[in-house]
């Protein structure tokens, strides 16, 4: 009897492969094979009860020729996908799309769906062991929450082009997500700085103090802020002229609970703060750990751990760390709508110290299996120490406010700190230790030596903008998205171009602004917390049978689709305010306004059309486009709206280029012919066999594209070599977007077929 195992990537399918034996043959849909079509028109029959009019990915066709072949020549058809919504669709859009019906049963033939959290042999096996049918309220609820956002993103990102600008773009989740970081931007700008005196004493302990001991060093802090810098002077003086001693010294046992097993969103966190990973390299590098059976699924809201996989955390940490380390523990899911089936991310078999193929992928698991180890063992315990020291001035010429304790005219000046007693959980998660300040032993009325003392003047901060982790610990704290959103809800904004990345923090751009504030404006309702998490609320329910997928839409879409209709006679946003009179317009001198582009935001003539006059933001000149005087080759000989186009010189970010008036309906740009030519790389394009890989200059950076570009939309990163192995060109060619970081194949030497967005 032969059976097909079907899954979604080749990596995943190389795993599972080596755990079945005779008879089983595996295969992968290289992600989803169906997805809505590009137009809304075809996408949604509204009118029918929302349903969604799939078509077939143009990429896929060939793989799905694949898997019809194997399934012909198999008695039963194993459908293995991921265990989540996602999943879930992916594998019942492959039972459709093969089509193999038992005419004796309603049920399709051969057809059966399994589910494990781990790629291990004993999880494959057990789940070959306790099939299952496809469970549809799953799969409504990943179709809905696809017709969703397409309903949402296509009504509203065609208004935004009508009234901001084209080629705009809103989303059910993303655009919530930007306002989040909007407001915090809006607190920044409107925050107030205010002046104020930090004053800070380097002092040793002295050789021959009461409690004896070594001579050591610790800084303490003045605990009043001057209210003027006088006063701050007045006490700078006093204490470079006046003795020290401890006043008291304040101790406390403190104990210190480990974290629960990593979800997705606390291993996005946590690796962008130790590790410097953005939540979506996280996610890769998490999928290429999964794929090789090294640690379980990790999009989870589950912190569960199994009986089995604790007592195996328990026999790692007995052997490593000894009995007085073991605590076992149980976790309880902060989230309301987690799977408790589900498990939290953790180590297949905490055994193994390391595992994974590169530095990143090593690193993340040892922060994986830290953190699930540490998950299971004893309570830290610490000593929390405070220094009071004070300051005797009677021999100085300064007077102030008296203190008591200190029978000192200035306050007192402290230091905090701890000293770790015993390391529990720490032993195993020695990251998690942190730079807490180790503080010298010293007894009350100790003598203390000045090393230096200094006044600092500050400002109080505006509060920080969004890094990547807080963003995402600020949408799972609202309830907005799910484990397996977040990251694509960061990439979206960044690609959209509506925030920058400046190190780890998220920068709001120009444009990102205009399009949050016209949507908050105008539809503030459907971008609030409140709605957006109860969406989410309400699409879970439909994954555990408890709402109707048509009522759901419909609720949602007849009063969205009114209010999106009624904003049609709402003004064009044609500028985004005056400019400061020191830039004129360079052409008439005039006044000038800011308008926003498709690369942000620039300065134009007020008196535009009429004068072409405009700067960048910075308040240099932009030369006005012209013509040159030659017809477009591309779109000059058709007929209809894309008739006539003239070549026009312009501007861009990358400096002055030739391109077609009609543009964006025609996107024909003339290359120098000495660029074009320095730009070849001699490799044939390994997609469409005609073109070659050509140097180009993108948002991104360097990238390599073909030449025929864009017919053909192959690109890559690196400058390729033309040594490409079968399985790279294979993935290049269906357009995946599990392709492997760097290939390892000797065949592949130098390849790395990252996808690019051009």
């Amino acid at each position: 009897m032969t059976k097909l195992v079907i899954v979604e990537s080749p990596a995943k399918a190389k795993t599972i492969e080596k755990y079945l034996g005779k008879g089983f043959h595996v295969r992968a849909s290289v992600g989803h094979i169906r997805d809505l079509p590009k137009s809304n028109k075809d996408a949604v029959d509204i009118e029918g009860g929302y349903i969604p009019r799939y078509v077939i990915v143009k990429e896929k066709q060939k793989i799905i020729d694949e898997l019809r072949e194997a399934a012909k020549d198999s008695d039963e058809v194993i459908l293995a996908t991921d265990p989540d919504r996602e999943g879930e669709a992916i594998a019942w859009h492959i039972q459709q799309v093969l089509e193999i019906k038992n005419q004796k049963s309603k049920i399709k033939k051969g057809f059966k769906r399994i589910a494990f959290h781990e790629i291990t042999e004993r999880a494959v096996q057990e789940a070959l062991a306790h099939p299952r049918m496809i469970d549809d309220n799953l799969r409504r609820a990943q179709e809905a929450r696809r017709v969703l956002d397409r309903l949402f993103g296509y009504d509203l990102s065609g208004l935004i082009w009508k009234k901001v600008r084209y080629g705009l773009s809103a989303g059910r989740v993303q655009s919530p997500a930007l306002r989040i970081i909007m407001e915090r931007e809006r607190e920044i700008r409107a925050f107030v700085p205010e002046k104020f005196w930090v004053i800070t004493a380097d002092l040793s302990t002295g050789g021959e103090s009461a409690s004896g001991g070594k001579t050591e060093s610790f800084t303490a802090t003045c605990t009043e802020e001057p209210k003027t810098e006088d006063e701050a002077e007045k006490i700078l003086q006093a204490a470079k002229a006046g003795k020290w001693n401890v006043v008291g010294v304040e101790e406390s046992e403190q104990s210190r609970s480990p974290r629960a097993p990593f979800t997705t969103s606390t291993l996005q966190q946590t690796a962008s703060t130790r590790l410097g990973l953005s939540p979506s390299r996280t996610m890769g590098i998490a999928q290429k750990l999964y794929e090789s059976g090294y640690i379980t699924y990790m999009r989870t809201d589950s912190t569960n751990i199994s009986k089995e996989a604790q007592a195996n955390l328990l026999g790692t940490i007995e052997s490593e760390f000894g009995k007085k380390y073991l605590a076992p523990r149980a976790y309880k899911t902060k989230s309301k709508n987690a799977q408790e089936a589900h498990e939290a991310i953790r180590p297949t078999d905490a055994d193994k110290r390391s595992a994974g193929v590169n530095e990143e992928q090593k690193k993340l698991y040892d922060l994986i299996r830290a953190r699930a180890l540490a998950s299971q063992m004893t309570d830290s315990r610490s000593l929390r120490t405070k220094i009071s020291t004070g300051i005797d001035v009677q021999n100085a010429l300064v007077t102030g406010k008296t203190t008591p304790e200190a029978k000192s005219p200035y306050p007192l000046f402290t230091a905090n700190g701890s000293r770790v007693t015993f390391d529990g959980w720490l032993r195993g998660d020695p990251g998690a230790r942190g730079e807490d300040v180790e503080l010298p032993k010293v007894a009350q009325a100790d003598p203390l030596s000045l090393v230096d003392a200094r006044l600092e003047g500050k400002e109080t901060q505006p509060p920080g903008r969004y890094s990547e982790a807080g963003l995402v610990k600020e949408l799972e704290k609202r309830g907005i998205g799910r484990p397996s959103t977040y990251a694509s809800i960061i990439r979206t904004l960044d690609e959209r171009g509506y925030v920058e990345k400046q190190g780890r923090t998220l920068l709001p751009t120009a444009t990102g602004d205009v399009v949050s504030s016209f949507i908050e404006a105008n539809f503030a309702e459907y971008i609030s917390d409140t709605f957006t998490a109860e969406m989410e609320d309400e699409l879970d329910e439909i994954a555990d049978g408890k709402r109707e997928y048509a009522k759901t839409l419909k609720s949602f879409y007849t009063p969205f689709h009114k209010a999106v209709k009624g904003k049609d006679k709402i003004a064009k946003i044609t500028n985004m305010g005056d400019v400061p009179a020191e830039f004129p317009c360079p052409i008439c001198k005039g006044k000038m306004v800011y308008k926003l582009s498709k690369t942000g935001r620039f300065m134009s003539c007020a008196n535009f059309p009429k004068c072409l006059g405009a700067r960048r933001e910075d308040g240099n000149e932009i030369v006005p486009p012209k013509e040159i005087g030659e017809a477009c080759p591309d779109c000059s000989q058709k007929t209809g709206k894309m008739s006539g186009g003239q070549l026009i010189e312009r501007e861009g970010r990358f400096g002055r280029f030739i391109a077609c008036s009609n543009y964006p309906k025609c996107k024909f740009v003339k290359q120098d012919p000495i660029e074009a030519e320095r730009a070849k790389t001699g490799v044939m394009c390994p997609t469409c066999k005609t073109g070659e890989m050509s140097e180009r200059r993108g948002r991104f950076g360097i990238f390599f594209s073909c030449s025929n570009y864009p017919e053909c939309k192959t690109a890559i990163k690196a400058r390729p070599t033309g040594k490409i192995c079968e399985l790279c060109s294979s993935l290049m060619m269906q357009g995946t977007k599990t392709i492997p970081e760097r290939c390892s194949s000797k065949a592949c030497v130098n390849h790395r077929p990252d996808k690019l967005k051009t």
